[in-house]
């Protein structure tokens, strides 16, 4: 009686010591930040923000310098929208040769004549201004364009970002949970050479801890996988490793849906970009419109000074010269452009079917928009309320996990039964993090739908 007391002591105090250790592991866990930049420093590893991630993509992904050289195109056009008022300016020369010279003897000299042109001339319509409106118009729309190229990119980058961190807390969590398996292994192994517990306690900590082991190297070799790939994204040259810096923390804001609606109408990106597309498309219909219905000026000049007699006669000498060039004032109306099957009919055709086609789609728009953002507040409602569910949860599963650890040292349970209630508390502490890593995103895609910061930094 007095031994197996005995025995029941020194296995309390065995457990006692291993759970001072199991709280040195946990207590270490918190200066993980701080070891994090010092190895960081002695690794050549760069450490990002998720702020610093998103400032490194806008300059280096490359989908955005494809759409920044779209972007820099129409800006371009938009400069030199004038030039569609530059006369048309043109020098020719000639030496002809006349076959048949009558009643005149024949002289090779009088069958040459030289030749010079110089011509300008420049056609007005009205359509030309319209035609430069549009081309600023559609200068608009690509930085509309640009604008929403950019934010896309950001809101991917953070999400991604978010997501690693993620990906981070659970590796934690099972690095955490495999170092209580060593510790808890190594305890058991000392009590079991001095005979204070069965081999088959000692043999069910070695197996729990063997057992973690692999799972630990393959959530390890995901994490480096994911890093690369995520460099790779915001355009860090492969193989350049990083180490972020952040927590999944968000901000809890409160939202009126029918505000966030009116505001997405006049604020979101998607809608703006279709709204400037169809004033695009109707400067196109009124400046073909214009050009068809309504006449042309034409003003042309030319000088066409000719020397006859070209082998002979002496061109320094200004009486050899005589000038057939004239000044003339042209009103052009193109009657077939007026035509329903013309060119121009078809074209105006085209564009009125275009305008009426994105009208529809803005209106679809619209309303996709409105039931987003209405879908996108019950989602982040449903993830706050899924937050304080897993806080509530997160505390029952501390004190099931703490009744299991004390029943563990006075023998009245079994290892099993404690490494459930760890694994557990584990599984509940990472729903936490999962659910605000839900709640941060919704809020990202809101405040994107709505193209307004409804949170401070987050």
């Amino acid at each position: 009686m007095n031994t197996l007391f005995n025995r029941n002591f020194l296995k309390k105090v065995s457990v006692i010591f291993a759970a001072v250790v199991f709280s040195s592991v946990v207590f270490a866990q918190e200066a993980v930040a701080e070891e994090n930049k010092e190895q960081a420093a002695q690794e050549d590893v760069i450490v990002l923000t998720v702020q610093d991630a998103v400032d490194y993509s806008n300059k280096n992904s490359l989908t955005l310098k494809s759409s920044e050289i779209d972007l820099e195109l129409a800006k371009w056009k938009k400069n030199v929208a004038w030039n569609t008022f530059l006369p048309t300016a043109q020098v020719r020369g000639t030496m002809a040769r006349a076959n048949d010279i009558k009643p005149y003897p024949e002289d090779e000299s009088l069958h040459w004549t030289a030749m010079g042109d110089l011509s300008l001339s420049f056609n007005f319509n009205v359509a030309m201004i319209y035609n430069m409106s549009a081309t600023i118009a559609s200068y608009e729309s690509g930085k509309l364009t640009w604008e929403e190229a950019v934010k896309s990119n950001e809101l991917n980058v953070k999400k991604l970002f978010y997501a690693l961190l993620l990906q981070q807390e659970s590796l934690n969590l099972q690095k955490a949970s495999l170092e209580n398996a060593r510790q808890r292994m190594n305890q058991a192994a000392t009590n079991y050479r001095n005979g204070y517990i069965p081999q088959i306690s000692y043999l069910q900590t070695q197996v729990a801890y063997e057992n973690q082991v692999p799972t630990v190297e393959k959530a390890e070799a995901a994490m480096r996988q994911s890093l690369d790939t995520f460099t790779f994204i915001i355009g860090m040259p492969i193989g350049t490793k990083v180490r972020l810096e952040g927590e999944i923390n968000p901000e809890y804001v409160d939202v009126d849906v029918d505000s966030l609606v009116e505001k997405s109408l006049e604020n979101n990106l998607s809608v703006k970009s279709l709204k400037q597309s169809i004033k695009t498309l109707k400067m196109q219909s009124t400046a073909l419109g214009l050009s068809t219905y309504t006449p042309s000026l034409a003003l042309s000049w030319n000088g066409n000074p000719v020397i006859t007699n070209a082998l002979k006669n002496d061109w320094g000498e200004k009486d050899n010269w005589k000038d057939n060039g004239a000044l003339s004032f042209s009103l052009v109306w193109n009657i077939t452009n007026m035509l329903p099957w013309s060119s121009n009919g078809t074209t105006a055709k085209e564009l009125s079917a275009n305008i009426d086609k994105l009208e529809t789609n803005l209106e679809v728009l619209r309303r996709n928009t409105e039931l987003e953002i209405r879908t996108a507040v019950d989602s982040l409602n449903q993830s706050k309320k899924a937050i304080e569910s897993s806080q509530r949860n997160i505390t029952l599963a501390q004190k099931s996990y703490d009744m299991t650890w004390q029943a563990y040292i006075n023998g009245t349970t079994e290892y099993l039964n404690l490494k459930e209630a760890e694994t557990q508390l584990n599984q509940a502490k990472l729903g936490l993090a999962n659910e605000k890593y839900n709640y941060m995103t919704n809020l990202m895609d809101l405040e994107n739908k709505v193209n307004t910061t409804l949170s401070g930094d987050k």
